[in-house]
């Protein structure tokens, strides 16, 4: 079943319920800071609507995902970009209904690093993440600004805006008639993961953040990916089959991408494994032959300088012994 009505892009209240990676995006960001990003009108009637904004690739190709319902319009997640920002609130503003509120599906930059633009000048719109995402963003801001502002230069923005209001787990927020509930999931892409399920006239869409990455190479670098993996096989557990997965990179798709990100993880691992020998690091050499193998893997694939980046934070948490090179494969 397709929960909500879908326009795909080109291609309330509250109850219980590094190195290389710099030099590329770089390279990303002299490409073309005015480079168009994917977006649909909405395609299709029915109780809501659900548009997908894919940012340009100076934005990492970050989802942002608009639900409109018949009195307003909730945003999932805001981009990386100034620009991206911009253009993602251009298309808010054409549909023309008031923007009830923002949900945050995790702490990394390419998903709230947009609020402040989308939300300038606008009457008080809530920020909803759970407790964990909202210290994870206050915690890993400032570090994450002296990392990238000397990369993107005036297309980080120089303010960020923090979640308003925080929710635990299972908690839910009903805006016009959907309901979400949060979902905390603990470490995994992110130092801290989580995910939004929506709820809507009997149907449901799963805003799973970078949890996975459908058809793109990943971000390890926080180097959680025992975890992650963990987690993927208790999303596959708990989801039903027919739910609708909306990531943070890439296109939707149903449960069949748990599966898919599953196994991109495992080689991933065993790849550094084989080549890093027990060792915490890799080599410039090693990494080219890493990067050479996982572009083999998933040959169609962007954000191919995530390879490089997030070798060395895989190789230390094998080290370490945070767990084997498998982990529950997925079929």
């Amino acid at each position: 079943m397709m929960p909500f009505a879908v326009s795909h892009p080109d291609r309330g209240h509250r109850r219980r319920a590094p190195g290389a990676g710099i030099v590329r995006c770089a390279a990303l960001v002299a490409l073309s800071l005015s480079g168009c990003a994917a977006s649909s009108p909405p395609t299709a009637s029915g109780p809501a609507r659900l548009h997908t904004y894919v940012s340009a690739e100076t934005g990492i190709f970050a989802n942002a995902y608009i639900l409109e319902t018949q009195r307003g319009l909730m945003v999932v997640d805001a981009t990386l970009t100034v620009s991206d920002a911009r253009r993602l609130r251009s298309r808010v503003d054409a549909l023309g209904k008031p923007l009830l509120a923002v949900f945050i599906t995790h702490g990394h930059p390419d998903h709230y690093n947009g609020l402040t633009e989308l939300l300038a000048g606008r009457p008080p719109v809530p920020v909803h993440a759970t407790h964990a995402t909202n210290r994870t963003i206050r915690e890993w801001d400032a570090r994450k600004e002296r990392q990238w502002r000397p990369v993107f230069g005036a297309e980080w923005p120089v303010s960020r805006t923090f979640p308003s209001h925080t929710v635990g787990d299972g908690e839910t927020v009903t805006v016009d008639q959907v309901t979400f509930t949060a979902h905390d999931l603990g470490p995994g892409e992110c130092h801290h993961d989580s995910y939004w399920v929506a709820r809507h006239a009997g149907r449901s869409d799963v805003f799973i953040g970078d949890l996975v990455f459908s058809g793109e190479h990943s971000y390890v670098s926080d180097g959680h990916t025992t975890q992650w993996l963990a987690s993927l096989e208790r999303l596959r557990r708990s989801l039903p089959r027919d739910a609708r997965l909306h990531p943070g990179h890439g296109p939707a798709g149903g449960v069949e991408l748990l599966d898919a990100q599953a196994r991109y993880l495992n080689r991933y691992r065993a790849e550094v494994a084989r080549i890093a020998q027990g060792r915490p690091r890799l080599s410039d050499t090693e990494k080219a032959e890493l990067v050479s193998a996982m572009s083999g893997y998933l040959r169609s694939a962007k954000l191919t300088f995530l390879i490089a980046a997030g070798a060395d934070a895989v190789a230390a948490e094998l080290a370490a012994g945070a767990g084997n090179t498998g982990h529950g494969a997925m079929r």
